[in-house]
């Protein structure tokens, strides 16, 4: 992409409603615009980096058996009645009716809908367990929507649903969900701790929150340094093992982790490796057995005769609230520093002197060699502005390319997160990148 050419609207100066850091950078990168209070549009750099999640999501779900779909935003008020939860849900939920007078709502969540589409089409235990996922927009109308995308009321939300035979077979599910995050969290670079929490409005008696830390976190959480060390990379953990899985549960949930609100100082006493810092929520799973199945009238023919009520999960990532979780942990204040996996870009290349032939010559050919995946600051403007924007951005790698190394062949490679400059030829630039 070509800087010159592309919406990536940078700001020198920070918005006064901008009151943490990854609403900040996400401004003046030129990630997103506010449209609506806690509505955001997702501008080329930014909608970049939620599809780069997604796809991890996406890989990681499917890695565990769970199966992609897509549900629609709109749902039917009946659907929520038959659950109890219409009335109970409540002003959160944006209620609709259209011009026939049917009552319809805008889905913060999606255990209704899929409960009904699988009453429609599981019919049998051997139809059993199921596992599926979607990555859609909700609406939530949060009374004081703040802090950007971390907060918003429209957001970017993979919710995944598991239907099992019995209690049994829901924990493996559950497991295996639990894996299938803290597999995607590496991938994106972050640290990643799941907590004992409350089921809230979904429902439920087993449920586990997953805190990222970041120094501007929300909350303050405690945890034992032994999840430091847990590597779920690999075949570190088999995600179809049973016995694989419990133990990767076991090593997720013997260790102590707890935010504030159910930090207990007696079991803290006994944590011998101490570590304290900040979160931030990016993930919510649940078990809560047949609380949806059994008033929605989902029944399946048993073995051998009669029916069973199949024991739900629910599994909920925020794609786009990672967003802002990745930049409260990567940043600096020269601006965003992206992981290489999430990035909009693997690298910019920063042409010092446009209309020069030699920096326009290699400028040129280290473009075609990223085949358009690479932004090419080819703008007529100052170095330090680009140097400025390169840093706010925050691209993995930057190429500089001025008029002395052009004669030669080189060019200057910084490596954002360290700082680290080389001067190399191109070729051995393109190298590095690559990996």
């Amino acid at each position: 992409m070509r800087l010159s050419r592309s919406l990536i609207p940078t700001l020198k100066e920070t918005p006064s409603e901008a009151q943490i850091a990854s609403h900040r950078l996400m401004l003046r990168a030129g990630l997103v615009r506010q449209t609506s209070s806690g509505i955001y549009a997702w501008l080329p750099a930014g909608w970049k980096v939620l599809q780069n999640i997604s796809r991890i999501v996406t890989e990681e779900q499917e890695a565990v058996g769970c199966q992609a779909m897509l549900m629609p935003t709109i749902q039917s008020a009946d659907l929520w009645r038959q659950s109890g939860r219409y009335d109970a849900y409540g002003p959160e939920m944006l209620r609709i009716t259209d011009r026939h007078q049917r009552e319809l709502l805008y889905g913060p969540t999606n255990e209704e809908m899929l409960t009904d589409l699988v009453r429609q089409g599981v019919k049998s235990y051997r139809d059993l367990p199921q596992m599926l996922f979607h990555i859609q927009w909700k609406f939530r109308d949060e009374v004081r929507p703040r802090f950007g995308v971390m907060r918003g009321r429209e957001f970017l939300m993979k919710d995944a649903y598991s239907f099992d035979l019995d209690y049994a077979g829901a924990v493996v599910s559950y497991r295996r969900q639990m894996l299938a995050y803290m597999r995607s969290f590496q991938r994106m670079g972050l640290k990643a701790i799941p907590m004992v929490a409350d089921t809230g409005p979904i429902g439920g008696n087993l449920s586990h929150e997953f805190i990222v830390l970041a120094p501007t976190g929300e909350s303050q959480v405690y945890f034992d340094a032994a999840f430091e060390k847990l590597d779920f990379g690999g075949d570190t953990y088999n995600a179809f093992s049973d016995a694989d899985l419990e133990r990767c549960y076991s090593d997720l949930t013997t260790h102590y982790a707890a935010t504030d609100e159910k930090h207990d100082e007696a079991a803290w006493a006994k944590v011998a490796d101490k570590r304290e810092g900040r979160g931030i929520e990016v993930g919510h799973i649940f078990y809560f057995g047949t609380k949806y199945s059994d008033p929605m009238g989902l029944r399946v023919a048993a073995q051998g005769g009669g029916d069973l009520i199949p024991h739900m999960g629910s599994y909920g990532v925020g794609v786009s609230r990672l967003v802002g979780a990745l930049i409260e942990a990567f940043h600096d204040e020269a601006g965003i520093i992206w992981p290489d996996s999430v990035a909009p870009f693997p690298a910019v290349i920063v042409n010092l002197k446009p209309g020069d032939a030699g920096c326009d010559e290699l400028s040129e050919k280290a473009y075609a060699a990223f085949k358009g995946q690479a932004l090419y600051d080819d703008r007529e403007e100052r170095a330090g502005a680009k140097f400025a924007d390169a840093d706010l951005m925050g691209h993995p790698w930057q190429i500089v390319i001025g008029p002395r190394g052009a004669k030669t062949g080189t060019v200057e490679l910084k490596r954002r997160a360290t700082g680290e400059k080389v001067e190399v030829s191109l070729e051995d630039a393109l190298a590095k990148i690559a990996g």
